[in-house]
């Protein structure tokens, strides 16, 4: 199986409510995001994909566009944290990101990779499709979903 892979970068607030440290506080974080594609080698004479499995370029607008530039510089939250969530409802304009589960990078993970496997689903008749996610929290944590 071939792969391709692109990293990005983004920064964004969360906190784990329930946690037993200091993870329970609102703290921020640098994520790097690994993108992982596979799908069929574009065989297309005069195309500017062709010998690609997709563009890195495309890789990263569709990124952006799903889920970088929608997390970056926001403030992940998860639904039931009602008093973050009223908190950050006083402030004009805040960027905040509103999830169903509680935002461990696993979950994080989880979430990205839901958005994003509708983003490069096939785009070609490739068969091309996200493969696999990493999402570090740390340059040290990471999570890594994998298609089933």
């Amino acid at each position: 199986m071939l792969t391709i892979t692109r990293k990005l970068e983004f920064d964004a607030g969360h906190r784990i409510p329930d946690h037993k440290s200091q993870c329970r506080n609102l703290h921020g974080h640098r994520y790097t995001l690994e993108i992982t594609l596979t799908g069929e080698i574009i065989s297309a004479e005069g195309n500017s994909d062709n010998g690609m499995i997709m563009d890195f370029s495309d890789i990263k607008a569709l990124a952006k566009e799903h889920l970088v530039d929608v997390w970056d510089h926001a403030f992940i939250v998860y639904e039931k944290d009602a008093a973050v969530r009223d908190f950050l409802a006083t402030l004009p304009g805040h960027k905040t990101v509103v999830i169903d589960r509680i935002p461990t990078v696993e979950n994080l993970a989880h979430v990205a990779f839901a958005i994003l496997k509708a983003a490069y689903k096939d785009r070609f008749g490739t068969g091309l499709h996200l493969h696999k996610l990493v999402l570090h929290e740390t340059p040290n944590c990471w999570a890594e979903i994998t298609e089933a």
